[in-house]
């Protein structure tokens, strides 16, 4: 498909990349935009091949900037509430992706683009790239999940104050917070990216996208359930064709052909 506001393309066998494509303004996540991410994830999904989604940003300023201020700045409440839905529906819908969807942030992080980063399982970044959430400085709150995966993922103390202060953080300072998994030159960021599709697209296909939903689904429930949660898919993958290979190729001291089966 061809998107107006996004680029989606597999550049190798499995390996989907997303790039939202409007570098005049930064990136901002527009209703259409959030469309067109909304559509790609299920182009993706419907994908049995597919192995990996990285999503980064056009141009070398931004991953995304935000949502779009033009776009909203005259919203009704109503209008309001419902774009906030639109953007949860549309980053929803990456979590429920079966593959690992990794953010390449390539520059600014900021509002919306934050919110779409954290949505996904982890974020990469360039040297250059600038996190925040600084709706308090606009008169409102984040409306992409972003006072919620924030507080998951930096602790509610650190949130509270990125959220409170509408102050941005440096990469080098996200990847201490466990914002950012890794920080990487500028020019290496897409090149690493890719290096960590690979390594998953060599893995157990079905096993990558039940370790994914466990922790999507484990980590707020109590822990005796997400473990019997765990036993359940432990014991299913001992019915698909992928166990048989891995444990077979393990044994006989060769490298696994899986066929996500």
């Amino acid at each position: 498909m061809t998107y107006e506001n996004i680029l989606l393309e597999t550049v190798e066998p499995g390996i989907y990349v997303l790039t939202v494509n409007r570098p005049k303004s930064y990136n901002a996540l527009n209703a259409a935009t959030l469309d067109d991410i909304h559509s790609a994830s299920q182009t993706v999904a419907a994908d049995p091949d597919a192995r990996v989604l990285i999503i980064t940003g056009a141009g070398d300023k931004a991953f995304v900037a935000g949502a779009d201020i033009k776009e909203m700045q005259n919203f009704t409440g109503i209008e309001g509430k419902r774009f906030s839905e639109k953007g949860m529906r549309t980053f929803h819908s990456l979590e429920l992706l079966d593959i690992p969807v990794i953010a390449a942030v390539n520059g600014f992080c900021l509002g919306g683009g934050c919110e779409l980063a954290m949505s996904c399982d982890w974020i990469i970044a360039s040297e250059n790239a600038l996190f925040g959430q600084p709706e308090v400085n606009l008169g409102v709150t984040p409306g992409f999940g972003g006072s919620q995966r924030l507080t998951r993922l930096v602790g509610r103390a650190r949130a509270m104050e990125m959220l409170v202060t509408g102050n941005n953080i440096k990469a080098e300072q996200a990847e201490r917070w466990g914002l950012a998994n890794h920080v990487y030159p500028a020019a290496e960021l897409m090149e690493e990216a890719l290096k960590l599709a690979r390594t998953i697209s060599s893995k157990g296909p079905l096993a990558v996208g039940m370790a994914k939903q466990l922790v999507q689904h484990g980590q707020d429930i109590d822990l005796e359930v997400a473990c019997a949660m765990e036993s359940q898919a432990f014991g299913l993958a001992f019915s698909t064709q992928d166990q048989k290979e891995g444990m077979t190729a393990f044994v006989e001291k060769r490298k696994a052909e899986f066929a996500g089966q």
